[in-house]
């Protein structure tokens, strides 16, 4: 994607049915902590991410905590998608929750209905399996690298392309 909302991004798609697809980009994290958005739980140093360009005023999160936090949604082993946010809110201010065990998104990523279904068709993406360790990785700037890497062959190629060929 050459757009520059999704270059060089990867994004895990959390739900995807005949109304549409919705996905979070994993790898833009922002100049923001938690505590900017969610004043009570300011004490939580992590960093906000760019989920993507869709309602920017929404706050969404990946987490491994399962059914610990309700109405989590399971996407993978060892990655559960939103959950009651005031018991979220509520398990941060008692310590319950790990920094490496979540990650806050600003935003989405949205396609309407069969939008999505055609950029697969025109190869606009590349499809891997979603891994809870790349989600929770330490430096989430590597994780397009890292995935691609892990996919071999002309994958591989890809992950080590320079963003732009001619300053090379």
């Amino acid at each position: 994607m050459w757009d520059s909302n999704f270059k060089r991004t990867v994004i895990l798609l959390c739900a995807h049915n005949e109304s549409g697809s919705f996905g979070l980009v994993l790898n833009r994290p922002l100049e923001y902590k938690l505590g900017d958005a969610v004043p009570e739980c300011e004490h939580f140093d992590v960093p906000l991410f760019y989920g993507g360009p869709v309602e920017q005023n929404t706050l969404h999160y990946l987490h491994s905590y399962g059914k610990m936090l309700e109405n989590s949604v399971k996407l993978a082993k060892g990655l559960y998608w939103g959950g009651d946010f005031e018991q979220l809110k509520s398990m941060i201010n008692l310590g319950q929750i790990e920094k490496n065990r979540i990650r806050f998104y600003v935003g989405y990523s949205g396609w309407d209905a069969g939008q999505l279904d055609e950029e697969m068709e025109s190869k606009s993406w590349i499809v891997a399996d979603c891994l809870a360790p790349y989600i929770f990785a330490d430096d989430p700037n590597d994780i397009w690298r890292k995935v691609l890497t892990d996919m071999g062959g002309e994958y591989k190629v890809i992950a080590n392309f320079p963003e732009n060929p001619s300053l090379n």
